[in-house]
């Protein structure tokens, strides 16, 4: 492609100029300021800095042996150093005309490919998904399929919380207040019950903590009894997950839940202690700063009362049981050992980021040869319009499957007005497909990092930055076809599309840059890069087509164009959506 021919080519000038220079780090990007040029590297001044030379003089020795006259305008050095790029015309046209003939679609497969493990969603056993579970099932979906789509593999994991005290309670509701006909209709719903009896029980009766407690720990010694009933909860839990992951197109490659890792805790413990890594303290194990890192980067240190003191993390508690530390280090080797990876990334909420710096050390201290990139991918709150967390009206925890119904009643409504004489079943169709896709969109559109505030009136409007505008922009990109245009073969496309108007450069520059937007949706593990992209998309098609007749052309060559450029903005904007998790519809 294009930009891969371009980059190599400025690698291959580099080494003439420094052969030791370590050309994988030379990167051509999108211009920052576009009146400058439509690509740019500022690597040469890192070059230049690391052999103390002037970043500018080596830009012009790099100049000299660069040739890529046939793609681009000019080559130009600007500021202390940096080469910028203007393509001509005729490579815009060139590139497009690939895409139309299904050579590619702006992006490459990567030609190392990488195995990165994603954790995420991770709900509970005997709780329903709810709106607190949004965040991380929509990132975490998101960013496996990019990755899948870039060429990497992916190992999806979904750790689910199938062990524990809560287990104790549940166990004894089971057998003292189960409703069997309650347990039919809605397990989750029945289970979700009985645990809140029971638990308001132990917090006034302390015989009943008792009885809990004691129905746990048969369960832990694997009581024939008791592990049946858990792994009845295990199934009804996975089957009503399973159906909301499978409304959401949300796959997993496995459900390697807590109770997985359970037979590994004690040696792994007990490996801790004998390695010096972890000791005791107060009755319980843990692992302590061992000084290595100054102490405000330190996670095992914290700054309180004017002076740094020890933050711990606990592996084994006082009372002999294993904990999430525990849990999380055995999870870690597991993933190591069995998929090797190149990345693993849990895709969590902010509030546990002390935790995993803790994980991420003390894993590194066990296994120093460890040498993948671990990242927290953590987000912020779904907030309410009143800017406090997002609950229903009585102050309940807002259930997914409910919210998912909203969505598609509340864009019911809206088909039906916008369209009452389509048959129902594909109002219903059109209503599904945008209901979750405005859900989803409004979700991975915010920086990840920042709380949002959850608005169906938003989320649902056919302008602005909205799942249902960019669906509709596909739409408008299929009107051709829906009138039965037929687009020109791929033996029909031109090696070069024509591009005279300043619209159709606008849009085909867009359009080479899919590429770089998913290589940084990757990189910092960011969809709202994306979500952007295809917005800025839309914008320029919608211009585009505006501004640029197909079927009243009469050049024909300009016409095909027009409508192979049509076409491939359709299937980027496509391609894009379904990233986010996101279906198309060809009417709305």
């Amino acid at each position: 492609m294009l930009i891969d021919t371009l980059q190599d080519r400025l690698r291959a000038a580099v080494t003439q100029v420094v052969p030791e220079a370590q050309t994988a780090r030379v990167l051509l990007r999108p211009c920052s300021n576009p009146a400058h040029g439509d690509y740019e590297t500022t690597s040469l001044m890192g070059i230049a800095k690391e052999r103390k030379q002037n970043p500018r003089a080596l830009a012009e020795a790099v100049l000299a042996q660069l040739d890529v006259s046939e793609a681009c305008e000019t080559v130009q050095i600007s500021g202390a150093g940096f080469l910028n790029f203007r393509l001509r015309e005729s490579a815009l046209g060139r590139v497009v005309a690939e895409a139309a003939r299904h050579e590619h679609l702006f992006f490459s497969r990567a030609a190392a490919p990488r195995s990165v493990v994603i954790d995420f969603s991770a709900p509970n056993v005997a709780k329903p998904l709810h709106v607190g579970h949004i965040r991380s099932t929509f990132l975490g979906d998101s960013l496996a399929r990019t990755f899948r789509a870039l060429g990497h593999r992916v190992v999806t994991d979904n750790h689910i919380g199938d062990w524990g005290t809560q287990f104790g309670m549940l166990l004894l509701g089971w057998k003292s207040s189960l409703h069997p006909d309650a347990l039919a209709r809605d397990p989750i719903g029945e289970m979700e019950r009985l645990y809140k009896e029971v638990n308001a029980r132990c917090k006034e009766d302390p015989s009943a903590r008792d009885l809990a407690r004691a129905e746990l720990v048969k369960l832990q010694a694997g009581d024939a009894e008791n592990l049946g009933i858990w792994r009845e909860m295990q199934r009804l839990s996975q089957s009503q997950f399973d159906t909301i992951y499978q409304r959401l197109g949300v796959r997993f490659d496995h459900t390697l839940g807590e109770s997985f890792y359970n037979p590994r805790l004690p040696g792994l413990v007990e490996e801790l202690a004998k390695l010096g890594i972890a000791r005791e303290s107060e009755g319980a194990l843990a692992i302590f700063s061992d000084g290595a890192s100054p102490p405000k980067d330190d996670p095992f240190l914290i700054h309180r009362d004017g002076e740094w003191q020890a933050n711990p993390f606990i592996v084994r508690k006082s009372d002999g049981g294993f904990n999430y530390a525990s849990t999380d280090l055995a999870t870690l080797e597991y993933r190591s050992r069995e998929w090797s990876p190149a990345e693993v990334l849990y895709v969590t909420d902010g509030r546990q980021q002390l935790h995993f710096r803790q994980l991420f050390a003390a894993y590194r201290r066990w296994h120093p040869e460890f040498t993948a990139r671990v990242e927290h991918v953590w987000f912020g709150s779904i907030l309410g319009e009143d800017g406090k967390p997002f609950k229903t009206r009585s102050g309940d925890t807002v259930k997914l499957a409910e919210l998912l119904d909203e969505a598609e009643e509340r864009a019911l409504a809206l088909v039906v007005a916008k369209n009452p004489d389509l048959p129902e079943a594909e109002q219903r169709e059109i209503a599904r497909r945008v209901g979750l896709g405005a859900v989803k969109y409004a979700d991975l559109l915010p920086n990840r990092q920042s709380d949002y505030v959850f608005s169906w009136d938003k989320m649902l409007a056919l302008n602005g930055n909205t799942a249902p505008y960019l669906q509709y922009a596909y739409t408008r990109t299929r009107s051709l076809q829906r009138k039965g245009v037929e687009l020109p073969t791929a033996t029909e496309i031109p090696e070069v599309l024509p591009l005279p108007t300043p619209a159709e450069q606008s849009l085909a520059r867009h359009l080479l840059n899919f590429g770089f937007t998913l290589e940084a949706v990757v990189a910092d593990y960011r969809p709202n890069f994306l979500c952007n992209y295809l917005y800025e998309l839309a914008g320029r098609f919608s211009q585009f087509w505006e501004n640029c007749p197909v079927l009243k052309t009469e050049d024909p060559a300009l016409r095909a164009s027009r409508m192979l450029l049509g076409d491939v903005t359709g299937r980027v904007l496509q391609q894009g959506l379904d990233l986010l998790g996101i279906e198309t519809l060809d009417r709305m």
